[in-house]
């Protein structure tokens, strides 16, 4: 159900699409009957044939906040997250994956945050009351292992930098400049400079699942290097004091 919208505020969210016919519709009937915030849902998809667009388009006509973005950047899923962000109106924008791995009914919880002043808020599968059923055992190894060693390193404000499942600020959006090269980095990427750069972080536990339709489009060993970037840019960055400056020059205090 779409509420009634309160003037100034709009939700964003961020999908990006590769074949995802048989995933699509529930999503996007989860998204109606879940999320209550004044809301927009950009599809990003990177060609004409892609099978989401049939059925996202027979949606759409009953569904009008839903839009349907072509990536123009260049094809990955990187670029297409990159071309949602900069199409969405909303002074919040949530990016989630459309192979309905995330838990819908936390985005309203989130863009409330977000409105109350923090920068960023992640959806948590390490901290106290979350969770991850299935996925690939090594990659839930390593993302766990980097979320909650760069918390305890950086005090980053989440047990789970790498997720993408956030929750950004317009403002922070605007205040960021995208230098990921590959993959999903760009929530470790943008986790990072949200720290480093004194926003506030916030986190809520949420328990993630292994999709159960289409193909995963993850590669971990290819991506490990970009991880790695941030993963030490935080960390440098942090015990340099770059952070604590940051901090106080953005609300006063540390």
């Amino acid at each position: 159900m779409v509420v009634a919208e309160t003037e100034g505020q709009l939700l964003s969210l961020v999908v990006p699409v590769y074949n995802e016919a048989d995933n699509i519709l529930p999503l996007l009937e989860s998204v109606r009957s879940e999320v209550e915030s004044p809301h927009e849902t950009l599809l990003v998809y990177d060609f004409e044939e892609d099978t989401t667009l049939p059925p996202a388009r027979q949606f759409s006509e009953q569904y009008p906040p839903l839009r349907l973005v072509h990536n123009t950047i260049g094809r990955g899923v990187l670029n297409a997250l990159k071309a949602g962000i900069s199409e969405a109106s909303g002074d919040v924008i949530v990016v989630t994956m459309a192979d309905l791995s995330d838990d819908i009914t936390h985005i309203d919880e989130m863009a409330r945050r977000v409105r109350g002043g923090a920068g960023l808020v992640a959806a948590s599968r390490y901290m106290r009351g979350g969770g991850q059923v299935g996925g690939p055992p090594m990659k839930t190894l390593l993302s766990r292992m980097a979320g909650l060693s760069l918390r305890w390193l950086t005090r980053i404000g989440t047990h789970d930098a790498t997720n993408n499942f956030k929750a950004y600020s317009h403002e922070l959006v605007e205040d960021i400049e995208i230098e990921s090269r590959s993959g999903f980095e760009l929530g470790l990427e943008m986790a990072t400079k949200a720290h480093l750069g004194g926003y506030r972080i916030e986190e809520i536990p949420t328990t993630w699942h292994d999709r159960t339709a289409g193909e995963s489009r993850f590669q971990v060993v290819k991506w490990l290097p970009s991880y790695l970037r941030w993963y030490l840019t935080c960390v440098a960055g942090t015990w340099s004091g770059r952070a604590r400056r940051a901090r106080k020059e953005r609300y006063g205090r540390l």
